[in-house]
């Protein structure tokens, strides 16, 4: 009796096996949800922008300029040369008893003139363009490998209530604080979220780093993953 031999599996195709080699190598992958909460199905980052390498460093830098930049120094305190009176001597130099005084701006006077008191300053630090971008792509890509990205379809059809988007956050397990990144201002997405505490809503273009690390969760539009720098 002849053996019948299994006949080998048919080789994949090359579109097929090009695609599984690009998930396995990079992972970035997010799930995609409606705007009920439900899984639809699965989308693929992009490695230039979702799969680098986070630079601590750089990170680091862009935080302390972010921090700085939007700290106010308000407070501030005449010297001695900035207070008002002490035009003349108090009383002579010699014969009256007194400690010797050459104006009543000296700052042991009640009144006069303070010492390393607080001064008003404008403290503005810069970070060249390149490297603004490198640190927002660093924390995208933190994002990214922490699984804190979740991308919803047609997020911009959802409508304008609070009690909707309250559902969604829950269904997809959304803690606040969370960031929406949408392709525009959409006026819905707005009204759904803006009496949600700890919940804000910006565009591609004008996010950076710090705006990124600062929120937990990242929600963004299906259409908005195009417009990313």
């Amino acid at each position: 009796s002849k053996v019948s031999k299994a006949k080998p599996p048919a080789p994949k195709k090359a579109a097929e096996t090009k695609s599984l080699k690009t998930v396995k190598s990079t992972g970035l992958s997010a799930q995609v949800y409606d705007i009920h909460g439900k899984v639809t199905g699965k989308t693929i980052l992009s490695k230039e922008i979702f799969g680098q390498k986070p630079n601590k460093s750089l990170l680091s830098q862009a935080m302390h300029i972010y921090f700085t930049n939007s700290a106010t120094h308000l407070a501030h305190t005449k010297t001695r040369g900035e207070v008002r009176g002490g035009g003349r001597k108090p009383w002579k130099q010699k014969g009256t008893g007194n400690a010797r005084a050459g104006s009543k701006r000296s700052p042991l006077w009640v009144g006069g003139g303070q010492v390393f008191s607080p001064r008003y300053r404008d403290v503005k630090l810069s970070l060249p363009t390149k490297m603004k971008k490198k640190a927002l792509i660093s924390a995208l890509s933190t994002k990214a490998q922490n699984g804190e990205i979740k991308v919803i379809a047609n997020f911009e059809k959802i409508e304008p209530k609070t009690k909707i988007m309250v559902t969604l956050l829950k269904k997809i397990e959304i803690t606040n604080p969370v960031l929406i990144i949408t392709t525009k201002d959409n006026k819905n997405i707005k009204l759904a979220s803006r009496n949600i505490q700890k919940t804000s809503i910006d565009t591609p273009n004008n996010l950076n780093a710090y705006q990124v690390l600062q929120n937990r969760n990242i929600l963004i539009s299906k259409e908005a993953l195009e417009k990313f720098i």
